[in-house]
């Protein structure tokens, strides 16, 4: 698994993660509105925290820097 998010990307996903896991948890919403806002606030939490995303690889993307995925 190669780093594939990375920039400003990360903290976003991160931060959005906790975000939607709290809205998700904390918000009163319907059982359908808080298992949404649950699985993609561990979506994103997970992402941001691993630095890969799979969507992004089927895509072709990766805002990771060039170097950041060799290990010397």
């Amino acid at each position: 698994m190669s780093c594939n998010v990375g920039g400003i990307e990360r903290p976003v996903r991160i931060v959005l993660g906790v975000l939607l896991v709290g809205i998700g948890a904390f918000a009163g919403l319907p059982p359908v509105g808080t298992g949404i806002a649950l699985a993609m606030g561990t979506i994103a939490l997970v992402t941001g925290a691993l630095g890969f995303c799979p969507v992004w690889t089927l895509l072709g993307i990766n805002t990771c820097p060039i170097d950041a995925g060799k290990k010397s």
